[in-house]
């Protein structure tokens, strides 16, 4: 039987060592909220993590979990459900983590459609080693490590992820706490590797990086919600709308214009997902476009776990089993 549990018997004795004021905090307070309203057994949850202040993760949620190394958290967890497909995993990793050394490795999770979580907290900084800049870090940001400002090219990891196949992929911050909820029952929902990118904000060492989608007095008129079957509309008033002129998404005002002329968003539609994650505009430039929130998109795949339980299964009726036989193969040579 499923034993009910609350927020509460998620928090563990070990005291939190973030910053005073982290965005962390938020996050994992509504991680372990809305964990018991999924009807997962708690004895079947598991959160592992790579390096970093999100790495910190599995110490405070009263769940099997681990600690893990750097960029890996991704390989430990497919091997986990690949052995445990029972078992209800969440990879926590953070825009360095999982954005440079870890690299390689979730791109191939994204592709492989493991059924996981992974949430990616995204505070454009290296906060653990104190500052550096990180791979989402925009060009000239002044570091420890860039004192001239960085040149780097930063990733978009929403495109990056999409690019990678990724069946699931979606955008929440760590200030807007009932949307924090929605998008992580959505996560849990899918079927598949989800990947939900949280702004999160690192008030010591890159303190308002996303003020702008936060701030209630700009919130309005620089975040875009996504919702399905829904025209992208946003403003104080809700007085303007996103519309493709060809594959051009431009801003409009909703007085002379009908909703049934603006974008009408589709999870399922893999192309204007696409459009959706380039929506990175820059201040003060024509046709500035707002930062989208929400699910960018979703689609059914077959999960590596599944495909893999099939061919085990599929050996096992046709009896091959001898691991000999397997290796020698069909053709043999006999040296006299």
């Amino acid at each position: 039987m499923t034993t009910t549990y609350t927020a509460k018997d998620l928090v563990t004795d070990q005291d939190v060592r973030w910053c005073p004021g982290c965005g962390d905090y938020s996050i994992l307070k509504q991680v372990q909220t809305v964990i018991p309203e999924l009807g997962i057994e708690k004895e079947k949850l598991v959160f592992i993590s790579g390096i970093g202040c999100s790495s910190r993760f599995p110490y405070y949620m009263d769940t099997f979990g681990m600690h893990s190394i750097h960029g890996r958290a991704t390989a430990i967890a497919s091997g986990l459900k690949a052995t445990r497909p029972d078992l209800s995993v969440w990879i926590v990793t953070g825009d360095g983590d999982s954005m440079s050394i870890g690299g390689n490795h979730l791109i191939h999770l994204l592709r492989r459609n493991f059924d996981v979580n992974i949430l990616l907290f995204n505070n454009e900084i290296y906060g653990l080693t104190k500052g550096q800049y990180s791979p989402t870090s925009e060009r000239g940001k002044i570091t420890k490590s860039t004192p001239m400002g960085s040149v780097d090219h930063p990733f978009n990891p929403l495109a990056l992820c999409l690019g990678a196949d990724s069946t699931f992929i979606a955008r929440t911050m760590d200030r807007d706490p009932v949307h924090l909820r929605t998008t992580l029952k959505r996560a849990h929902q899918h079927k598949g590797t989800s990947l939900l990118e949280i702004y999160q904000n690192c008030n010591v060492f890159n303190d308002g990086a996303f003020e702008l989608f936060t701030e209630k007095s700009s919130k309005p008129e620089e975040a875009l919600f996504l919702e399905h079957g829904q025209p992208l509309v946003f403003g104080i008033n809700k007085n303007k709308g996103i519309k493709l002129d060809g594959f051009k998404p431009v801003v409009v005002e909703l007085e002379g214009n009908s909703l049934n002329d603006l974008w009408i968003h589709d999870e399922s539609d893999r192309m204007k997902a696409s459009l959706l994650t380039r929506f990175f505009g820059e201040m003060g430039a024509e046709n500035h476009l707002p930062r989208p929130f929400g699910v960018f998109y979703q689609e059914n795949r077959y999960t590596y776990e599944d495909a893999m339980l099939e061919q085990l299964e599929e050996a096992t009726s046709k009896g091959i089993g001898n691991l000999d036989a397997m290796i020698q193969g069909k053709n043999t040579w006999v040296v006299e």
